[in-house]
């Protein structure tokens, strides 16, 4: 296993080089080498390596590292193999706040309004964890999904309604929506890494736990486990990352679905080794979705958002047609 994840870690070096040394304009690669090292400021192919490819490729690796996490673990605790972090409103409860911050607050920049959506994210995570929670049975798997589509039906609605009402508000939210590495200030990202890293550390720390779930909760209670905490300490991971996520590149879709099942592919069902192949595997492929965006549309470029869903359609289909990737 040390060696496979070994080899998944050059695999995202060489997505982290590409999406440095890759873009729609041409950068020698000594500007690029230069550009990390010692930039000229006067120079323009490093100066776009520096202020540019520098940022976006760190915003691809925190957003696809807090994704992958995040997908991991709600697969394990809903054990529902199609769970993903949309599951619990989050993208739908990002979205109502970043509409209302664009729409009333009349907020105009990422910077000021994507800390909406980090709020609007955790809240909405909460709240299906709350009526999930209801009954004496708690927060069941079962529970859990159907309050999810639920409150992310009502959230949705009503940013559909927001928007229906406002067109300005409309064009500035649709490039929020579409999911973009682009335009990330750094000190948002440092901003966001806080929260990234205690969400990643618990994810990760989860491991054990969740290996114990997917065993039933008549089966956990007797091995000891207290499942309730383990639940509590998943959807606090999961707020975390996804909340951050939200914040650096949107919602995007399907990482935190597929990713899951490319590792448990690789793993087995030991979430132990899920957990850390999924936070390399998912940046890497988030990276290289942004880098072939920029290829095929030059001058212009493909969002990240619509790539991921585009090039992970078909693995995904593949992935899930062997029955050992949808057992949990």
């Amino acid at each position: 296993m040390l060696l496979g994840l070994g080899g998944v870690a050059l695999v995202l070096v060489a997505a982290v080089a590409l999406s440095l040394g890759v873009g729609s304009g041409h950068v020698p690669l000594d500007d690029v080498v230069a550009g990390l090292l010692h930039p000229d400021r006067g120079n323009r192919a490093q100066l776009i390596v520096q202020e540019v490819r520098i940022p976006r490729t760190a915003a691809g690796l925190l957003a696809g590292l807090a994704l992958g996490l995040a997908g991991t673990v709600m697969q394990g605790v809903a054990r529902n193999p199609l769970a993903d972090p949309g599951l619990l409103g989050v993208n739908a409860g990002a979205s109502v706040f970043v509409v209302f911050a664009i729409s009333v607050l009349a907020l105009t920049e990422p910077r000021q309004y994507i800390w909406f959506g980090f709020l609007g994210a955790c809240l909405a995570a909460v709240l299906v964890y709350g009526i999930g929670s209801m009954g004496r049975e708690g927060a069941t798997p079962v529970k859990l999904a159907l309050s999810g589509a639920a409150v992310a039906a009502t959230l949705s609605a009503v940013t559909s309604a927001m928007l229906l009402t406002d067109g300005k508000t409309f064009d500035q939210f649709r490039f929020w929506q579409v999911g973009s590495l682009t335009g990330r200030e750094g000190d948002v990202l440092w901003q966001a890494l806080p929260f990234i890293a205690v969400g990643g550390v618990l994810a990760l720390a989860l491991g054990p736990q969740l290996n114990t779930l997917a065993l039933g909760d008549d089966t956990a209670r007797g091995l000891g486990q207290r499942i309730a905490l383990a639940r509590l300490g998943a959807a606090a991971c999961v707020v975390l990352l996804c909340g951050a996520a939200t914040v650096v590149a949107g919602p995007i879709a399907f990482v935190g679905l597929a990713v899951p099942h490319a590792a448990r592919l690789i793993t087995g069902p030991d979430y132990r080794w899920i957990l850390p192949y999924s936070a390399l595997l998912a940046p890497a492929s988030l990276l290289l979705a942004d880098v072939v965006g920029r290829l095929i549309a030059r001058p212009g470029e493909v969002q990240v958002g619509v790539m991921t869903a585009a090039l992970g359609a078909i693995p995904f289909v593949i992935l899930v047609r062997r029955r050992k990737t949808v057992e949990l």
